[in-house]
């Protein structure tokens, strides 16, 4: 009807010329946008909420599995490719790096995304090279006390022998019975190389060194404290109170995991040093505190002849009360030395130390590898013998307390 008006209007002789209507969308393009977006963030709220998985947002671990290279498959060659290999393979059996069952693990950290490679495993400690004395014998491991696990190899009883016995330092009990005492725990080692030096080196032997299961190589650094007469311990990782804000690490047990998956994550930290006394808290506040995820990890760690060192940081920790029902080995720090990392106020605490010892008999003090507390503590501890008080080893110390 539009049309026929037009034409009716339009002047004699002229044309008129039809306008073309332009096709619309029932939506503008900003619109399109918006919705697109909203079945995202639907989809992405959907994940989050209907996907099971106790373990999201934990960090990933990506093991590279190092295959030898494939024989020559000339067989005319093969003797004297076997005669040229012959010295290269001896070579690489007396270097623990290249055993078969060395692994390279990459931790990438889920918040930052930053890579670091790590070597786990180095083959089994009764191995031989080439007629020489097994490797761990040579750094006073007793073969007997470990067996291999999944992950590596884990310390366990033997012939009547515990790992909290025969890897002990050497100390004089009876004189310890008869005095006061005080056992330093320098823990956090193993991943700082250069600070882990500074303790094993500058402190006393009688001073026990925690090490973190973290680091490119922290059996070797345990192994350079054992070889200066420390007694060494391992830390596990447990879940704090701000987890994952607060992230331990890699393997870090947690309360939501069920015991065989916190016990799994138990012998990976386990494997990965030898020759320890005890094993040591790391972080934890949240998970020391349960009892249902703790009794495990306790009762693992008495079946296979370790100590536990609670360093005091949870007063609602339960460890002291089911490492008594295990008959395990437990000391419990007094408070942290270094808490505030200054030489005044780590002197006060060191004096602070030498009244509950005398006091009480026996006192335990922690600390980190920062270089003031490494300086401190080295200063004070020379003066313990004229005041009567005597240093002795974490391991020590437990048995005095439990005598007592």
């Amino acid at each position: 009807m539009a049309e026929a008006a037009d034409e009716l209007s339009t002047p004699l002789g002229q044309t008129t010329v039809g306008r073309t209507r332009r096709f619309r969308l029932p939506f503008t393009a900003m619109q399109a946008l918006a919705v697109l977006l909203g079945l995202v963030l639907v989809g992405f709220v959907g994940i989050a909420l209907f996907n099971d998985n106790p373990l999201g947002g934990e960090p990933i671990a990506r093991v590279t599995l190092r295959n030898p290279p494939p024989a020559a498959a000339d067989d005319k060659h093969a003797p004297a490719a076997q005669a040229a290999a012959e010295p290269a393979a001896k070579s690489a059996a007396k270097t623990p790096a290249a055993a078969s069952d060395a692994r390279t693990v990459t931790i990438i950290d889920g918040s930052s995304g930053k890579r670091q490679d790590v070597v786990i495993g180095a083959g089994d400690p009764a191995d031989k090279a080439d007629g020489d004395t097994p490797p761990l014998a040579m750094t006073g491991i007793d073969p007997r006390l470990l067996e291999k696990s999944r992950y590596g190899m884990i310390p366990v009883v033997a012939d009547g022998l515990k790992p909290f016995t025969v890897y002990a330092a050497e100390a004089d009990r009876a004189k310890a019975a008869r005095m006061p005492v005080v056992a330093i725990v320098v823990a956090g080692l193993g991943v700082g190389a250069a600070k882990t030096t500074d303790a094993i080196m500058k402190l006393p032997p009688a001073v026990t060194l925690a090490f973190t299961p973290y680091g490119s190589d922290p059996g070797k650094l345990a192994e350079r404290a054992r070889t200066q007469r420390h007694e060494i311990l391992l830390q596990i990782p447990m879940e704090p109170f701000d987890y994952p804000d607060n992230d331990p690490g890699p393997q870090t047990l947690l309360t939501t995991l069920s015991s065989e998956q916190n016990l799994d994550r138990f012998y990976w930290h386990l494997s990965r040093l030898q020759g320890y006394a005890g094993i040591a808290n790391f972080m934890g506040g949240r998970f020391v505190a349960a009892d249902p995820v703790m009794q495990p990890i306790v009762r693992e760690a008495a079946k296979r002849g370790l100590s536990y060192f609670d360093d005091g940081s949870t007063p609602r920790s339960v460890a002291q009360t089911l490492s008594a029902g295990q008959s395990l080995p437990f000391a419990k720090a007094d408070f942290a030395i270094d808490a505030v990392p200054t030489s005044a106020e780590i002197d006060r605490a060191l004096v602070k130390l030498e009244t509950i010892a005398k006091e009480r008999g026996t006192a335990v003090g922690v600390a980190s590898a920062l270089p003031v507390s490494i300086e401190r503590l080295g200063a004070w501890l020379k003066t313990l013998d004229s005041k009567g008080i005597m240093l002795v080893p974490l391991t020590t110390a437990m048995l005095k307390s439990k005598s007592g």
